[in-house]
């Protein structure tokens, strides 16, 4: 079966084909504030397509922009002493960006491309623009002409003469047309742009922001135009796949098809891509208006497998709501997993796995769940389906276990374990769950982490004698300072256990 995705441009879904390396460009971060779990949503479900392709067999070429150019960048400098230029609140916000990818497990793109070293590449597209007659200078920026354009609007299904205007008020007079929308703008940013974003008094002197040369003033790239040359510089003039968010679809998106075709002539994008929103309290995940949860906290908390086992419980097309019960559904599953996971190559490497048992249902179980993690995977990438057939591997798996745990002894086939069904398990799980899910399966079995686990059995021996004790307050704190460093202790009947996140 092949990979079928739902493409925006299409509005249906569509078969997956591209000959040679897929080039995957994802529409990145605008750097004015840490990243939270909203943005870091549309970079999983880019990174686990990224990891599909590869799966199957193509080479992908993926790019992911970083926008450091914007009035909310602007608008922060002077809010610490350090940030005393545009460049500075980027930096910093461009670092914490990266340390939040790398901390949620994601594939490293091709490259990072800033718009601050593309500005020569942006001035070209631009001025091919205003040479094809798609564009036009008024007092010193440069506006796309959206009615010059035939096509405009096919991404979004609106219509030129529907449209509402586009940009700043204080752009309505230099356009000819109220939809048109900058391509660049000359000055710097306006003080109204930059009071509005501000999280802080300005005082009398309210940033501008840096500016270029250019052939119709000293200014700034329009936001549009910046991907536009971002990915045709580093993938070509027509890209395979574009993700972005679907709040991008309209403007951003439908400006990037209109300056990009009208410049080259070439289909710009050929699948298009849009990942549904993240809602918490039930509103958009936002910056701009408080209620997010930034990616490093999220981490310390529930640590990356229960983030991106979160994530894969909703389709990447529709809104995903983040709550109490979607953080313990997803807490659940992992548990199932990593557990089921540890048990499997526990019973692989002991003495009892032997060559001549077999369990045909546990083997069958392992196909089976190959067979549908690439059927749901390739459903548009349906990954809560896919995650449910490795769920159903557990199943199997902890039956293979427990049966030959209940046997008497293991001294012959019929009670030892299927080494070779069990070793196709492991492997599945981690090529499946880990290489395409981008889950962290850590056996326990290693030496540094037996010696950590050492470690652990004597902090709970303190532990129980404080509680014998009545302390229960200091045994409390014992057993949060342990889930800090990623051991999560579990009370029962028979003593306390315990497993590394």
């Amino acid at each position: 079966m092949s990979l079928v995705v739902t493409d925006t441009l299409e509005d249906e879904r569509v078969e997956f084909t591209a000959d040679g390396d897929v080039t995957l460009y994802v529409c990145g971060l605008t750097v004015s504030d840490d990243p939270h779990l909203g943005h870091a949503r549309l970079w999983f479900h880019a990174d686990v397509l990224h990891r599909w392709l590869e799966h199957v067999g193509y080479d992908v070429r993926h790019v992911e922009n970083v926008t450091d150019v914007n009035e909310k960048i602007t608008a922060r400098v002077g809010e610490r002493d350090d940030w005393t230029a545009e460049r500075d609140v980027a930096e910093t916000f461009t670092a914490t960006t990266f340390d939040a990818m790398r901390g949620l497990n994601l594939l490293r793109a091709e490259v990072y491309p800033r718009v601050t070293e593309h500005v020569p590449e942006i001035i070209d597209l631009v001025e091919t623009l205003v040479e094809k007659g798609y564009a036009y200078e008024s007092n010193g920026s440069v506006y796309f002409d959206v009615t010059g354009f035939d096509e405009y609007g096919k991404l979004s299904n609106q219509e030129v003469e529907e449209l509402e205007a586009q940009g700043e008020p204080d752009e309505r007079s230099e356009k000819r047309n109220p939809a048109d929308f900058a391509l660049w703008k000359a000055d710097g940013v306006s003080e109204t742009a930059a009071r509005e974003h501000a999280k802080h008094d300005h005082g009398a002197e309210t940033p501008a922001g840096e500016t270029w040369e250019s052939p119709w003033s000293e200014g700034r790239p329009g936001w549009h135009v910046e991907c536009s040359a971002m990915s045709t510089t580093h993938l070509g003039d027509t890209l395979d796949i574009h993700m972005g968010g679907r709040d991008l679809v309209f403007p951003h998106h439908e400006n990037e098809i209109a300056q990009s075709e009208a410049a080259t002539g070439e289909t710009f994008a050929r699948h298009w891509l849009h990942v549904g929103l993240l809602a918490m309290d039930g509103e958009k995940m936002s910056s701009s208006i408080g209620n997010f949860w930034t990616v490093p906290d999220a981490l310390d908390e529930l640590g990356v497998n229960v983030v991106r086992t979160f994530y894969a419980g909703a389709a990447y097309r529709s809104e995903q709501a983040l709550t109490e019960e979607t953080i313990a559904e997803a807490e659940e599953r992992w548990e199932r997993l990593s557990r089921t996971y540890d048990r499997a190559v526990d019973a692989l490497d002991s003495v009892d796995a032997r060559a001549k048992a077999a369990d045909d249902t546990l083997r069958e179980a392992v196909d089976a769940a190959r067979d549908d993690f690439a059927a749901a995977m390739n459903d548009d990438l349906n990954l809560r389906e896919a995650t449910a057939a490795l769920l159903d591997l557990t199943d199997a798996v902890n039956r293979h276990v427990d049966g030959a745990d209940d046997a008497d002894g293991a001294a012959d086939a019929t009670a030892a374990y299927d080494y070779r069904g069990l070793r196709e398990a492991v492997e599945a799980f981690e090529a499946l769950g880990g290489d395409v899910l981008g889950l962290q399966f850590e056996s326990t079995t290693d030496g540094d982490v037996d010696l950590a686990g050492e470690l652990v059995e004597l902090v709970l021996d303190v532990r129980e004698a404080e509680r014998e004790a009545g302390n229960y307050e200091r045994a409390d704190e014992l057993r949060d300072a342990l889930r800090e460093v990623g051991v999560e202790i579990e009370d029962g009947p028979d003593g306390a256990s315990y497993r590394f996140e």
